[in-house]
C-alpha cells in the first residue's frame, strides 16, 4: 500500500461533498469526520481534487438527464424540463465548510457522474505523473463508482476510502461497496493515512 499512495504519484479526489448532497446521507457526521481527518493527514503531501455538480443551463441538458428526472420524480417530460436542478441554487453547490478546500487544492466543476468526461482532469494527471487515484465523497454507487471504473480503465491505481465515501441510501452503498472491493482497492481511512509518511 505504501508504494501504491506514495504522494509523490497520488492524488486525492473528494466527489461532490456539496452542502445539498452531505444533508442527504445517512451517515453525515461519521462521514465528514473522517473525511476532515483524512484531508488534513494528505494536504500538502499529494494534490486534492474537489468536484461539483454544476448543472448545464436549463433547455441545454440531454434528453437522458430529462428522463432521470422523470424517473426519479414521477414527473411528466414537461415537468422534468421545467424542473429546475436540485443543484441549481449556489448555496446548494457549495463545498461542505468541514471539508472546504484551501487555496492550493483544485476544484472541477463538471456536469456528469464521471470526474474524465468534459473536464482536464486526465490531462493535469499525465502532466504530474500521478498514477494513483484515492476516491472519497458522495454518492458511492453513482459518482465514485463510475468514476472508479473510467480511472481504472485509463490505466490508473484506483483506492476506494471506505469510510469517506457515502449515500442518501445505506443499502446501495453498501452494494457498491461489495462490488467496488472486487474491483478496486478498498481501505479505510485509518489505513490510508498509515501507509502515507508524515
Amino acid at each position: 500500500m505504501k508504494e501504491i499512495v506514495d504522494p509523490i504519484h497520488t492524488c486525492l479526489v473528494v466527489w461532490d461533498v456539496q452542502n445539498a448532497l452531505v444533508e442527504r446521507i445517512f451517515n453525515k457526521e461519521e462521514f465528514v469526520n473522517h473525511l476532515e481527518t483524512l484531508i488534513k493527514g494528505v494536504r500538502g503531501k499529494m494534490p486534492i481534487f474537489y468536484t461539483k455538480i454544476t448543472p448545464l443551463k436549463n433547455g441545454f441538458q440531454s434528453s437522458w438527464s430529462y428522463y432521470t428526472t422523470m424517473k426519479n420524480f414521477g414527473i411528466s417530460p414537461e415537468e422534468a424540463v421545467k424542473m429546475p436542478h436540485f443543484m441549481s441554487k449556489p448555496e446548494a453547490r457549495d463545498v461542505y465548510p468541514e471539508v472546504f478546500p484551501s487555496s492550493d487544492d483544485i476544484v472541477i466543476e463538471k456536469s456528469t457522474a464521471s470526474i474524465f468526461v468534459g473536464t482536464d482532469f486526465e490531462q493535469m494527471l499525465r502532466n504530474r505523473g500521478i498514477t494513483t487515484i484515492m476516491f472519497t465523497g458522495i454518492s458511492t454507487e453513482i459518482g465514485i463508482e463510475s468514476s472508479a471504473r473510467d480511472a481504472s480503465n485509463r490505466g490508473f491505481y484506483t483506492v476506494i476510502i471506505s469510510d469517506c465515501v457515502s449515500s442518501s441510501n445505506k443499502e446501495l452503498h453498501e452494494s457498491a461497496l461489495k462490488v467496488l472491493d472486487k474491483m478496486f482497492i478498498v481501505r479505510n481511512s485509518s489505513e490510508i493515512l498509515k501507509s502515507i509518511p508524515n
